[in-house]
């Protein structure tokens, strides 16, 4: 069975696959993660189309007619912390300013994925600190995680906003709320990591029942998504989604679809052909849709501290980036 999904070029990056959201009704989710935009726009960003002589249009305009249907947006719970980001960047990405850019593509016609962080900052595999006001033991902290979840969808349902795929949680490959539901797929033996990810199994289930909750609350039920980074790593994948599964807490049935990265310049064994061997084996154990929902390839690549890219062979252009993607597409459609 090959199970594929769409299209998303996530901020300088393209991200891909084809997915079902209803059964023998396929539907390509072609999109790009555009939860900057306002900020750019407020600081005085314009966008042009070269399809039309140049003119100045709005971003909404100018990738739909190039065949967009989808936008990413993150979601941090409570950014107000300065961090190391310009002033006032970080008080970004709350519901508020999501539910501003949602409602602007959604008035378009665009299916909204939303990309929850569970955090007041970035969240990916070196950083998954959980809020500062949520609770810090494990049954109140997947209470208030159950809530959220199902006070954010129904927040943005009461706004005219539905949302097509919500995925629980950004690149949770060592878990998520750290440090309780932090995960390791190196724990040895395979019992200890069985149990290293009951925090984690926790975590998600409740996040699942928010989803429930919406939904019981009447908001239409979205794709719930597992979004992994090294999609090519598929050592990685089988030992990650069988510990989640074995807790006990998750079954196969609480995710709809997989989301995954697939950056070429974090080890050189992130190649086509690991990305194809990694998806094919996924989609043939699971039998669910496969969504690459980050990449990423440089127009640009010199200097001491460029990174090896795992496909030398391909230029540091932009038709290298052209190329890239077209590629990652071909993987995915297989």
């Amino acid at each position: 069975m090959r199970l594929t999904s769409a299209l998303f070029a996530i901020s300088s990056a393209a991200c891909l696959a084809r997915a079902s959201p209803q059964p023998n009704k396929s539907f390509f989710y072609a999109g790009h993660d555009l939860s900057s935009l306002k900020i750019l726009e407020d600081g005085g960003a314009t966008y042009k189309d070269t399809a039309k002589d140049n003119a100045t249009r709005q971003v909404e305009d100018i990738l739909g007619d190039g065949g967009m249907n989808t936008v990413r947006l993150r979601l941090w719970v409570n950014p107000t912390v300065p961090y190391d980001g310009p002033p006032g960047y970080y008080e970004t990405y709350d519901l508020d300013y999501v539910t501003t850019v949602a409602k602007r593509f959604h008035k378009k016609g665009y299916k909204i994925y939303l990309d929850y962080h569970f955090s007041d900052y970035w969240a990916d595999p070196q950083k998954q600190w959980q809020p500062t006001a949520w609770p810090t033991t494990l049954s109140p902290l997947a209470s208030t995680l159950r809530k959220y979840v199902s006070d954010t969808l129904q927040h943005l349902h009461q706004a005219d906003v539905d949302t097509a795929i919500v995925s629980l949680g950004n690149e949770v490959r060592n878990g998520m709320l750290w440090p309780l539901g932090r995960v390791s797929v190196d724990v040895e033996p395979e019992s200890a990591r069985i149990k290293n990810f009951t925090g984690m199994a926790t975590l998600y289930a409740a996040a699942r029942s928010g989803v429930n909750d919406a939904v019981h609350a009447g908001v239409p039920r979205p794709l719930t998504m597992i979004h992994i980074d090294n999609g090519w790593d598929l050592t990685l994948q089988q030992r990650w989604f069988s510990a989640l599964t074995a807790t006990g807490k998750v079954k196969t049935s609480d995710w709809d679809v997989f989301g995954f990265s697939m950056y070429p310049f974090y080890g050189t064994n992130a190649t086509l052909r690991n990305l194809k061997n990694s998806l094919n084996w996924i989609a043939d154990e699971y039998g669910k849709p496969i969504h690459v929902v980050e990449t990423d390839w440089p127009a640009i690549c010199t200097g001491a501290e460029a990174p090896e890219l795992s496909e030398p062979n391909l230029p540091a252009s932009v038709p290298g980036q052209l190329e890239w993607v077209g590629k990652v597409i071909d993987v995915v459609k297989q």
